[in-house]
C-alpha cells in the first residue's frame, strides 16, 4: 500500500513518519525548500530538533504525491482544505480511502472536512471518506509515548484495513462508525481549549479548568448529538480524550492562544508569534453558526467568540459565564 500524506505541518509530518517505516509513504509540502529539508531527515519549521525516519520521502509536487496512492491522508487546515483537495482531485481514484486529519469547520458552508471531501469528489464513495482523530499531540507521538487514536469511517472493512496500517507498539487505533460525532468533537474541542487557556492565563487553578472542561464536554456533546452524532463518541478518545489533551497541554496551539488572551494580548499579536494554525480561532465562528442553526445552547463557545471577534475582555467573559441563571446539571 502506498500512502500520500498531504500537508507537512507538525501532525501531517508525524503521521507520515508513523507510516513510512511500514509502507511506502510520500509527504506533500507546499514549499520546495521544506520538502528538501524533510528528505534530509528533519522538519525544523514544525518539529524542531526531532529526526524523521529515513524511509520518509517528501515532494512539493502535489500530483506526484497523490497519483497512484492507495490511501490519501489530508493534513491541511480547514481554511485551505478545499483548494488543495480540488487541485489533487484529478489524481485520486474513485475508490481510494481518504482520511482527514483536520479538526475544523469550513467557513461559509459550515461543512465538516469529510463533507467538503464528498462535495469536491462528487463521484467518490462516501463510505470510504473518514477522519483520524483523538488526543494526539504531535511531539509526544514522535517521542513514541503510548497513545491512542480513532479512525471514524462508515465502511467498516476499509476502517479495519487502515486500523491495521496505523497500529503499532506505541499507538493503539480504534474504529468508529460515527463520523459526524468524531468531527464535531474535534472541531469544538479547539474552541474549548481556547477557553481553558484563558483561565490559565488569568491565573486560575484546577477548579476553574476542571469546571470549564466538564461543561465544555456537555456543550460538545449537545451540538454533536443535535447534528446526528452518537453520545458514546463524546465520552471516548475523539471527545473527552482529545478535550483533555488540548485543554491541558502547553503543546496545544489553541491552549496557547487562550493563555495569551487571558494575559491581555491581542489576537493579532498572538497569531503573529505562531508559525502554525490554531484551528479554534477560525472554527469558533462556524461552531457558533452550527449551534444557532441547530438551536443548541453553547455558552462557553459564545464567550470565546465574543473575545475573539467582538473585542470582549476575558474577565468580562468569565463574569458573564459565572453570572448565568442557576439550573440543574
Amino acid at each position: 500500500m502506498r500512502a500520500a500524506v498531504i500537508g507537512a505541518g507538525s501532525w501531517g509530518t508525524t503521521v507520515a513518519s508513523l507510516l513510512a517505516p511500514r509502507t511506502e509513504t510520500l509527504l506533500w509540502a507546499r514549499r520546495p525548500e521544506l520538502a528538501e529539508r524533510i528528505n534530509a531527515g528533519a522538519n525544523p519549521d514544525y518539529l524542531e530538533g526531532l529526526a524523521l525516519p529515513g524511509e520518509l520521502s517528501a515532494t512539493s509536487e502535489l500530483h506526484d504525491a497523490v497519483r497512484g496512492a492507495d490511501v490519501v491522508i489530508m493534513s491541511v487546515p480547514s481554511h485551505g482544505y478545499r483548494a488543495v483537495l480540488e487541485a489533487a482531485a484529478p489524481d485520486i481514484g474513485v475508490g481510494t480511502p481518504i482520511l482527514s486529519l483536520a479538526k475544523g469547520i469550513e467557513q461559509g458552508t459550515l461543512m465538516r472536512m469529510t463533507e467538503v471531501t464528498a462535495d469536491v469528489l462528487s463521484d467518490h464513495a462516501v463510505e470510504t471518506i473518514g477522519v483520524l482523530t483523538g488526543p494526539n499531540l504531535a511531539r509526544e507521538i514522535m517521542a513514541e509515548q503510548p497513545a491512542a487514536t480513532v479512525i471514524a469511517m462508515a465502511d467498516h472493512d476499509t476502517a479495519v484495513e487502515l486500523q491495521t496500517l496505523f497500529m503499532g507498539p506505541q499507538l493503539r487505533v480504534y474504529t468508529n462508525a460515527d463520523v459526524v460525532g468524531a468531527e464535531i468533537a474535534g472541531a469544538t474541542k479547539n474552541v474549548m481549549a481556547i477557553a481553558a487557556g484563558m483561565a490559565e492565563g488569568l491565573g486560575f487553578g484546577l477548579n476553574t479548568v476542571s469546571m470549564l472542561m466538564t461543561r465544555a464536554l456537555v456543550e460538545m456533546a449537545r451540538l454533536g448529538i443535535a447534528l446526528g452524532g452518537e453520545t458514546a463518541t463524546f465520552a471516548g478518545l475523539a471527545g473527552m480524550g482529545d478535550l483533555i489533551a488540548t485543554c491541558m497541554s502547553t503543546l496545544s496551539r489553541n491552549h496557547r492562544v487562550g493563555v495569551g488572551l487571558g494575559r491581555g494580548k491581542a489576537i493579532d499579536e498572538i497569531t503573529a508569534e505562531m508559525n502554525m494554525v490554531a484551528e479554534g480561532i477560525k472554527s469558533t465562528r462556524g461552531v457558533l453558526e452550527l449551534a444557532h442553526r441547530a438551536s443548541v445552547e453553547m455558552p462557553i463557545a459564545e464567550q470565546v467568540g465574543r473575545v475573539l471577534y467582538e473585542d470582549a475582555s476575558v474577565p468580562e467573559a468569565v463574569s458573564l459565564l459565572m453570572g448565568r441563571p442557576p439550573k440543574r446539571e
